[in-house]
């Protein structure tokens, strides 16, 4: 496996070996060990599936408190994924990075604690995966506009399939920052 640092400390790209003949195809989709010495330690306890259609948008969601690292890939389809620091202090508030996820290229997006997390399904339909560091706690879960201008996120669409929750999220800037996640130097 190759694993690429993103813009953002922390969050990081893994192309997994893909082992493929006349037959199909194997890929190891993770091992404890193996990402733990490649820089992602936490133990995840969840794993959740999400099917949507082209145009969706999901997110920009977290917790906080219960912040929860994902692993995430696609197994059929394409999304483009993007990570946002939200930890107050850190050096990286409000950037993003991004990842094209696709059941093709098998790539996966670590994004850790502290990170809002979103997507748009690209292609007709996609199924994506993730694992998560912490069990969802729907009391502690918050959402950021998807769209908010301070961030500048270059979605890769224009009018995208919303949820009300998501189209009512608040911009990161009004969001009151004694409920987001602090910046831990390491």
């Amino acid at each position: 496996m190759k694993i690429t640092q993103s813009t953002l400390p922390g969050v990081f790209t893994i192309t997994p070996t893909v082992l493929e003949d006349t037959r199909g195809y194997f890929v190891e989709t993770f091992h404890n060990q193996r990402y733990a010495a490649a820089g992602i330690p936490e133990p995840f306890v969840q794993d959740n599936l999400s099917f949507s259609k082209r145009g969706a948008l999901r997110g920009l969601h977290l917790q906080n408190p219960h912040g929860q690292a994902k692993l995430i890939s696609v197994l059929q389809g394409e999304v483009f994924d993007v990570a946002v620091d939200v930890r107050v202090g850190s050096p990286t508030f409000g950037q993003w990075a991004c990842e094209t996820l696709s059941g093709k290229n098998k790539r996966q997006f670590y994004i850790p604690p502290g990170f809002a997390h979103g997507f748009c399904v690209t292609s007709d339909e996609a199924l994506l995966t993730y694992k998560c560091s912490d069990l969802y706690h729907p009391e502690h879960e918050m959402g950021i506009l998807w769209n908010d201008e301070e961030i500048g996120i270059k979605w890769p669409i224009e009018q995208p399939l919303l949820s009300p929750k998501d189209n009512q999220a608040l911009p990161l800037s009004q969001i009151d920052q004694t409920h987001l996640p602090r910046y831990e130097e390491k």
